[in-house]
């Protein structure tokens, strides 16, 4: 609908597009252009401008819901009894006197999973994404993808909140269910109740992420922001892009960046794939902060970045091959031939990014509701097969993150596998004196730090009571 409302305005040659495209990822401005290229970043500009003018569609505003108020550090600190103890900020005496400061892990669950517009039943069962009683966490990350079916009249509309809010509350219900714990002296069971908390949750178009804390760490929960980047028709619209978001917990800066990549198994499509990124990275951008706390501006300028969704991004051989190997389980060759593997080994796009072993097979296509990928039966003449692909994927930029885990989940309502890692982060806490440490740290936390050295990578006892 767009492209025929936008039609008389297109270049006489499409055939541009694509180095339209390719130079509008650079962020170059015009004042840095010569007059020849000063041309082309006009031809570049005048689509993105001109489908904003027509369609009047804004990509995703600042704003986000959550379950405090964006004032509510002040609120918090106005509580009777809770008084605010923390001296007045200095850079100086707080980044050159190291010793007032020392680091924190904390179990971190990221996942993503395209749900292919399925709008969930109530009481859908969430603890296969989530694994509250197998691993429980302090901070849960989750992305989703095609949460709304990416039709026209939902991608130049405005955002249905109502599905998110479903989302959002089956995964309220799911985090914070009572937990069976046993007491040795009486042999009874006691119910320990969960408090976790919404920080961030945002939608663009199909894309969703929400970020829930223990109640616990809201205190030290800073800066909460989002950012939105469409990539989609005109370069422009939401049915593809990013919605990132970022906080800071104590001293440390998060960012967490849910997309959803151009689709398709040609070159060309992994091209788009590659300039998609590279717009995301240049378009997201977070407001600085006061001239006293100096935030970080960019998604790689952040403390820990992770990088998750629908990356659409697909295995470079022959499809009867492909199927092939994934029948034997060859995970080791599909992976050489990987697109985002290859990418991250030899690209420019994801240089310094790292993904963890991938052991899972391959997340889509499958037929919903079974275990067979797509085009293993009978289809439609012309109707496209869609070789099995690794498309949903969760990568990191930079230290401070260790992870434990990479898998992906069972449920089969949508023709993409869910996928999750399990990190731990480490952050970066203030100490001021004895009586702001009682403050800021709880046994539990003395307990972290005590016991760093001697843990195990698989044993996360130490980090969640």
């Amino acid at each position: 609908f767009a492209w025929l409302l936008l039609s008389p305005y297109l270049p006489p040659s499409p055939s541009l597009l694509p180095l339209q495209i390719r130079c509008s990822s650079n962020n170059l401005s015009p004042l840095s252009l010569s007059p020849a290229m000063l041309g082309s970043y006009k031809e570049v500009m005048w689509p993105r401008l001109v489908a904003n003018k027509i369609l009047r569609k804004s990509v995703g505003s600042n704003n986000f819901v959550a379950d405090f108020p964006p004032d509510a550090d002040e609120q918090l600190l106005e509580t009777p009894g809770l008084v605010d103890e923390r001296p007045p900020f200095d850079s100086k005496s707080i980044f050159v006197n190291q010793h007032k400061t020392t680091n924190l892990n904390y179990k971190v669950l990221v996942s993503t999973w395209n749900v292919g517009g399925i709008v969930p039943e109530d009481g859908f069962d969430m603890e296969d994404l989530l694994e509250t009683h197998k691993t429980p966490c302090d901070i849960y990350v989750l992305g989703f993808q095609e949460v709304v079916p990416l039709r026209a009249s939902n991608v130049l509309g405005s955002d249905n909140n109502k599905v998110s809010a479903k989302w959002n509350s089956l995964i309220r219900e799911t985090l914070n269910k009572s937990v069976a714990t046993s007491d040795d002296r009486d042999k009874r069971i006691n119910a320990v109740s969960q408090d976790f908390k919404c920080i961030i949750s945002k939608q663009m178009v199909g894309i969703l992420i929400t970020v829930w804390v223990q109640g616990g760490l809201r205190p030290y929960i800073r800066d909460p922001s989002v950012s939105c980047v469409g990539c989609g028709v005109m370069g422009c619209l939401g049915n593809k892009g990013s919605v990132s978001v970022r906080f800071r917990l104590h001293e440390t800066s998060f960012c967490f960046v849910c997309s959803h990549l151009a689709s398709g198994g040609r070159d060309r499509d992994g091209r788009q794939r590659n300039s998609d990124v590279i717009e995301i990275l240049s378009r997201s951008t977070f407001p600085r902060g006061t001239y006293l706390e100096d935030l970080p501006k960019k998604i790689l300028d952040h403390d820990r970045v992770i990088f998750l969704g629908d990356l659409n991004y697909r295995i470079s051989l022959p499809e009867e091959k492909t199927r092939l190997l994934v029948e034997r389980k060859e995970w080791k060759t599909l992976l050489e031939n990987d697109q985002l593997s290859m990418e991250i080994m030899n690209g420019q796009n994801f240089r310094g990014w790292q993904e963890g072993n991938v052991t899972f097979a391959p997340t889509y296509k499958y037929i919903p509701n079974s275990d067979l990928y797509y085009g293993c039966i009978a289809y439609k003449k012309d109707e496209k097969k869609r070789a099995p692909a690794w498309c949903d994927r969760i990568i990191w930029y930079g230290n401070g993150l260790k992870q434990h885990e990479y898998t992906r989940g069972e449920v089969k309502i949508s023709d993409h596998r869910p996928v999750k890692a399990i990190f731990t982060a480490e952050v970066k806490v203030l100490r001021y004196s004895n009586k702001i440490r009682d403050l800021f740290f709880s046994e539990r936390f003395e307990d972290r730090i005590d016991g760093y050295d001697q843990i195990d990578s698989k044993d996360y006892s130490w980090i969640s009571t």
